[in-house]
């Protein structure tokens, strides 16, 4: 069984032998929710690639002391794999953080598509994006992952043009493309861009900005996927076809 897993805000300089504190809400969360003891044996990382193994030498309300008996350092992950997700309506946009990140997505940036339904402005802007945020951070513990994915501010479509531009492959899924997925050459390192439409389906002229600034436009298959699971099976059949899953 997979050690639980809690994320710390730096292991720098962390070697084995030292002691690693744990405090906060993460702290809590071990102790309070998870029951976490005195002997046992976690993971702690920093979200960035280092991980340490080791036992908890102390607990308290809001603390968790652990003794380093192993630390690791992986690599980031190549080629990196973004998701641009337009906003989905009511919870469906956390469910899309939630799968791309335990599929091993790198970044998701969310997109306020033409014909989205959910609009993020104001107070309620912040909130999604936090809850965003918090269920990425969540994923990523729950799936093992030493690289936790980044979850960017609100994308307008122009954003998303430059993204598309600078990627070293950019994919727009739309149900009425003409090349499947499966055509397409994925690179072995840099940038793979994945972009995923609302509801309501991408606009003409989104496409056409896309494709201009260098996207391909692929389908997935005859089926027409939800805007929050559309993303997840790419990324799956892109994962597939790169070093990321393969020996």
């Amino acid at each position: 069984m997979s050690l639980p897993v809690h994320l710390v805000p730096t292991l720098d300089g962390v070697s084995v032998g030292a002691t690693v504190t744990v405090e906060g809400d993460e702290a809590h969360h071990a102790v309070a929710v998870r029951r976490t003891r005195v002997g046992e044996r976690v993971v702690l990382t920093d979200g960035r690639g280092r991980s340490v193994t080791g036992s908890v030498a102390a607990t308290g309300k809001r603390l968790l002391s652990v003794v380093a008996e192993a630390v690791d350092d992986l690599p980031a992950p190549t080629p990196s794999l973004v998701v641009v997700q337009a906003l989905p309506k009511g919870d469906r946009g956390e469910l899309a953080v939630e799968v791309l990140t335990e599929v091993g997505v790198d970044a998701v940036v969310p997109w306020a598509a033409g014909r989205s339904v959910a609009v993020w402005k104001g107070e309620r802007a912040t909130k999604s994006l936090a809850r965003w945020r918090a269920t990425a951070r969540e994923a990523a513990k729950q799936s093992r992952r030493s690289w936790h994915p980044s979850v960017a501010d609100l994308a307008s479509t122009a954003d998303v043009v430059g993204l598309v531009a600078a990627a070293d492959l950019a994919v727009v899924l739309h149900e009425d493309a003409g090349a499947p997925l499966a055509a397409v050459e994925v690179p072995p390192s840099g940038t793979v861009l994945v972009v995923v439409g609302p509801e309501g389906g991408l606009t003409d002229e989104e496409v056409a900005a896309f494709v201009d600034a260098g996207a391909v436009s692929v389908r997935l298959g005859a089926e027409v996927l939800r805007t929050s699971t559309a993303g997840v099976v790419a990324c799956a059949a892109l994962l597939s076809r790169t070093a990321r899953w393969g020996p």
